[in-house]
């Protein structure tokens, strides 16, 4: 039998006595470990209750063995977020044993191992310089340099996004066990000095299994050559990667051409990296500050695309969580994601952004919201370009979710969670969709996880309270929410309004209407999307304002519309004809 043992999303290492979850290592007692053992050595076959007494206990008499063992079993089932009910991979068979239903499969042996290729992370670059306000520049490297490495050879080598490989930004651990985290094979890790116009590197790429430096070299250029450097480091890299190095001597194994060279002019890189490096902070001060960056690269090169597409996600942002109108932010969003498109028409993101983006009849005219099949031939060609790219699945299965296919969007989110497993994104879209769905026991699995991985972050607090609300605990729902409230610092309307319906649904109507009147006051200062009181209107039971503010929702282009056919807490009005024709309005009756 393999010592490493894979069903599902699961991986079970029974050297180790470690249970992970793509790549995510999950707590589970020895003694429920060791049932689970029992079983992957016999997959479709019984296992008697009697012979996991004997692998548990031994000769040893333990007078409560029955209780003992169904809490095993139980603790086990729920790791696996299984069911007795509905097993997925436990089966209980009474008075006799227990079954693994489910398909099974070993590591493959070194050789299959070689042609099923290799997992590999860019830990962040270490900032050499000696100046911290030099810091987004060794992020930027880490990005360029895992952008670099994920388009040489894709279908051998999964390279680990840059969402997780941050989430590693001056941790302590040693490789071995981030590579045991992440389930990867080789890691590379480096610092980078740049002075004036020269920048040098430093990397390292370390074998996981034993920490063998495979390479471990110097390179330096001019600022004006880093582009191609990334491209140069990338290739060797991946010449010294055992599962790739004979394919790409022997030519078998294309390593793709060098990378498009983004912008001539340096200082208009510089104010790029800094406002992507602003951005990804997802608070209102770094989109800010964002804008200003993007907008300078912009003023100093027209051309520069990634600049363009830059500010067409900023966009999107402010209008998906309601900082400001969508059809105000839709049309310049869309204009710039036109322009990046115009400019670089290879970039597969752009084209999986654009489909987040309406048409527009004419030049100058009218926006045509919730044309779903325009979107999607928008995500087919991004699809075509990087079909293994997280964002074009992540946008992917959006659609899929908004047109009711939740399988489909769950199945894509999972894909795109084995490269960034860390992803707070990408985990809450998962929480949603399972729970929009109906599949609420994964739903909150998700949710939890998201909430353990990343604590600080107030989306991660706002999806556990929406899981929560959808299945009933309006308690929970609300506290989980409220935290997300003060986190944001209240600058996100949307998570008010769940908050709302959460207290209405759950009895505690005054709570409610206080959250209704400080969004009343908040709407005379700034924009708040009309979901937020249609939703509180239907926590108050007040039905005919939630239909008029959901109608009122349509015609503003509110995102939070688009999901309306899977809301669970829509339920109670599905049957009511102007839910209907709100369908109808959208686009999404059947």
């Amino acid at each position: 039998m393999a010592r490493i043992v894979r069903f599902g999303v699961y991986e079970a290492d029974l050297d180790s006595g470690q249970l992970r979850k793509r790549g995510l290592r999950i707590k589970l007692r020895d003694q429920s470990f060791q049932v689970l053992e029992a079983l992957l050595q016999h997959p479709g076959q019984v296992v008697s209750r009697d012979e996991l007494r004997r692998r548990l206990w031994g000769d040893e008499i333990i007078v409560d063995f029955e209780n003992n063992l169904n809490t095993a079993v139980a603790q086990l089932r729920q790791a696996l977020c299984d069911s007795s009910d509905q097993p997925r991979f436990v089966e209980t068979l009474p008075k006799r044993g227990y079954r693994f239903v489910a398909d099974v499969s070993v590591l493959p042996a070194e050789e299959e191992a070689r042609k099923a290729g290799a997992r590999l992370v860019v830990l962040p670059f270490l900032n050499l310089s000696g100046d911290p306000a030099q810091e987004y520049f060794s992020d930027a490297v880490t990005d360029e340099l895992i952008t670099a490495l994920a388009g040489l050879a894709p279908e051998q080598l999964a390279v680990i996004a840059r969402t997780t490989a941050m989430h590693y930004k001056g941790s302590r651990k040693v490789v071995a066990r981030i590579a045991r985290e992440l389930s990867v094979d080789y890691v590379v890790e480096g610092g980078v000095s740049r002075m004036e116009d020269r920048v040098a590197f430093n990397v390292q790429l370390i074998t996981a299994s034993n920490e063998t430096h495979l390479l471990s070299k110097k390179y330096e250029a001019g600022m004006r050559d880093v582009f191609s450097l990334y491209s140069t480091i990338a290739q060797e890299i991946a010449g010294h990667v055992p599962v790739l190095a004979e394919g790409i001597r022997g030519g078998t194994i294309p390593t793709g051409p060098i990378r498009r060279k983004p912008t001539e002019d340096l200082a208009a890189y510089n104010e790029y990296i800094q406002g992507r490096h602003q951005m990804w902070k997802w608070t209102p001060e770094g989109i800010a500050k964002a804008k200003q960056h993007f907008e300078a690269a912009l003023a100093r090169d027209p051309e520069f695309a990634l600049a363009c597409d830059g500010l067409a996600e900023l966009y999107w942002y402010l209008g998906f969580w309601g900082f400001a109108p969508s059809r105000e932010t839709d049309r310049i969003g869309r204009f710039y994601v036109l322009r990046a498109f115009e400019i670089d028409p290879a970039l597969a993101e752009t084209h999986a952004l654009l489909s987040c983006f309406p048409k527009q009849l004419y030049p100058d005219g009218e926006l045509r919201y919730f044309d779903w099949p325009v979107q999607q031939q928008d995500l087919a060609h991004a699809r075509e370009l990087d079909p293994a790219s997280p964002e074009v699945r992540l946008r992917y299965a959006i659609i899929e979710m908004i047109l009711g296919h939740t399988v489909q969007a769950a199945a894509e989110l999972e894909k795109a969670l084995e490269v960034d497993p860390l992803s707070a994104n990408l985990r809450g879209w998962l929480a949603q969709v399972l729970c929009l769905g109906r599949d609420y026991e994964r739903a909150l699995e998700e949710a939890h996880r998201l909430a353990e991985l990343h604590p600080e972050n107030p989306t991660a607090h706002a999806v556990l309270g929406f899981v929560y609300m959808a299945v009933q605990r309006y308690e929970s729902g609300a506290t989980e929410l409220q935290k997300a409230v003060e986190l944001s610092g209240g600058a996100a309307p949307v998570v008010l309004g769940w908050l709302g319906l959460s207290l209405g649904l759950g009895g505690r109507t005054a709570e409610a209407r206080a959250v209704f009147d400080h969004l009343k006051a908040m709407s005379e200062q700034r924009y708040v999307p009309p979901t937020c009181f249609a939703w509180l209107h239907l926590g108050l039971g007040d039905i005919d304002e939630a239909f008029r503010w959901m109608d009122h929702a349509v015609d503003s282009a509110d995102r939070m519309m688009a999901a309306i056919r899977t809301y669970p807490f829509l339920d109670p009005i599905r049957t009511d004809p102007r839910f209907t024709a709100l369908l109808s309005k959208i686009n999404l009756v059947a």
